[in-house]
């Protein structure tokens, strides 16, 4: 008997199912508060060099000390980093400064605080010269998401799904808090390193305990709407920054929620495949028998004994302990994890290399925020369907090629004509964030229930590796203006490109076992459970 066969008893998606995924949609909206907070935390108001009040310069206007002190740039704003050493009275007859001797700041900086009352970079100065700083802070807290992708898949699958649920929930809103109190620019890295830690058990734990808990027809409806809580917290978070301006107080306004998951942690379920699978037949047989209350299926509980369970998952009866090398001791393992690390890490560079981009589009940061957002919800109602219709495989790919030519159409729209250049990188933040979306529900049915944690680790680790060097990417505009488009272009188009050659899993029974992945894969959606038909793997 396989799990689905459980499932199918107890109703694959019933009350149950809504419940988790209710419970579990409270820390998914709260993810984009942190993932994307840099865009707000790290903005860079316009500023210009901090101005010497000593001697006949005090009696001039602002207007006139910025003409005697600050050179223009070509498009008549004053310059960002540069100054004159000594006050150039005659620029208020000859505004020619062409010839003058120019510095960078000495006296600091004075910034425009009409959008934003402070940020990381205006109270640590994060300007000019120390560009790249601000950029690391959001490299930094990506690795610490990379890093943890390894520890919360491994400990996930050695100790339980909700347990590290909920050290993820703690670890996330101490550290979080602590951003906000942070006195120096590396007490905030290290917190923001942590930080990310902690938040990333939540993302794909959630995930996975949300997708072992349904059946094969509903998985796709699942997905989708976990995914849709992400959207709506991006869009809150639009909300949210424009009211608190404070980098300081937004910190702690994005943290608190958390507190809130804590609460619903309490009614959420252990996965009753990861205890099938780990001999904890007895707890098993205890949640589906509340699962069984909840649909309202009772003669379930006459049906099936805890005793039955143990041959349900086909598992080491050695209490063998799997590990990330398991992904890479057999072939079909090897494989898979080569081709599911390469798609992972085009997906999030594209993904973040668009949403860690929003200026340049001739509107508040606020709004392209709320709009970029936006699409994301049209895009995976659409991209739910198509799941179902084409498949994984054709949508993983198709969204990331198209995503790739919309990056690659905006190089060679003219900086002038920003509604069209704005369309079209809706359109191409939409697609990238319907791969996301496909690539977290395709990962989760590629892996084994024994190793599932251990590979969506792994692949949130190839994902968190493309984000956290997309900012610096970012960074190559210095070299050459279009360069981090390039790049992130053709990112884009090869990972879609590989993931043509990933197996597809839509009507696919969930593997337990690595032998089921270098055996034959059952395949049983038109046929009931317990009678399924044979496919080759690819």
């Amino acid at each position: 008997m396989k799990f689905e066969n459980i499932l199918e008893e107890t109703d694959g998606c019933g009350w149950f199912q809504i419940l988790i995924i209710t419970l579990l949609c409270v820390p998914r909206v709260i993810l984009p508060f942190n993932f994307l907070l840099h865009n707000f935390i790290a903005a860079v108001p316009a500023h210009h060099c901090a101005l010497d009040d000593a001697g006949v310069i005090r009696n001039l206007t602002q207007e006139q000390r910025l003409t005697v002190s600050v050179p223009v740039e070509e498009d008549g704003t004053p310059s960002s980093c540069k100054m004159f050493l000594e006050p150039q009275f005659h620029l208020l007859i000859n505004p020619n400064d062409s010839d003058l001797v120019k510095v960078p700041c000495q006296n600091g900086w004075v910034y425009d605080n009409s959008t934003f009352k402070s940020t990381i970079a205006t109270e640590w100065d994060l300007v000019c010269n120390r560009t790249a700083m601000n950029k690391v802070t959001a490299t930094i807290f990506f690795v610490g998401v990379m890093m943890g992708a390894i520890a919360f898949g491994t400990l996930s699958d050695k100790f339980g799904r909700k347990p590290m649920l909920l050290v993820s929930y703690i670890l996330s809103i101490v550290f979080g808090f602590s951003c906000a109190f942070s006195n120096s620019y590396t007490m905030f890295i290290v917190m923001r390193f942590l930080t990310g830690f902690g938040l990333t058990g939540i993302s794909i734990i959630s995930t996975v305990l949300s997708v072992e808990w349904v059946d094969i027809k509903h998985r796709a409806l699942i997905g989708i709407s976990g995914s849709l809580a992400w959207s709506v917290g991006n869009i809150m978070l639009a909300g949210i920054a424009y009211q608190v301006n404070d980098w300081r107080l937004l910190m702690i306004a994005v943290s608190v929620p958390l507190s809130l998951a804590i609460v619903t942690w309490w009614w959420l379920p252990e996965s009753a495949r990861w205890l099938i699978a780990n001999g904890e037949v007895e707890k098993a047989h205890l949640y589906l028998q509340k699962c069984a209350y909840f649909n309202n299926k009772k003669d379930f509980l006459s049906k099936i004994k805890p005793e039955d369970l143990s041959n349900v998952v086909v598992v080491d009866k050695s209490n063998k302990t799997y590990s990330y090398l398991d992904l890479v001791r057999t072939p079909k393992m090897r494989r898979l994890a080569l081709l599911t690390g390469i798609v992972w890490y085009g997906v999030a560079s594209t993904y973040y290399g668009i949403s860690l981009n929003i200026t340049g589009f001739g509107l508040s940061v606020y709004l392209t925020h709320f709009i970029f957002s936006a699409i994301e919800i049209p895009a995976k109602i659409i991209v739910y369907f198509c799941l179902d219709t084409f498949g994984r495989k054709l949508c993983q790919a198709s969204t990331l090629l198209l995503a790739g030519t919309c990056i690659a159409i905006n190089m060679f729209v003219p900086k002038g004509q920003w509604h069209l250049r704005t369309i079209v990188a809706v359109l191409g933040k939409g697609l990238s964030e319907a791969s996301f979306t496909t690539v977290i529900l395709h990962t989760t049915e590629i892996y084994p229930t024994v190793v599932r944690q251990n590979g969506l680790g792994y692949t949130n680790f190839m994902a968190r590796l493309g984000v956290s060097i997309a900012p610096l990417i970012i960074l190559l505009e210095e070299v050459w203006k279009p360069l981090p488009e390039v790049i992130i272009c053709c990112v884009s188009i090869l990972s879609g490109l590989v993931a043509f050659l990933l197996p597809e899993t839509h009507n696919v029974r969930l593997p337990e076992t690595i032998e089921d992945i270098e055996k034959t894969r059952l395949v049983d959606l038109n046929n009931k459970p317990g009678k399924p038909s044979l496919a080759s793997p690819q």
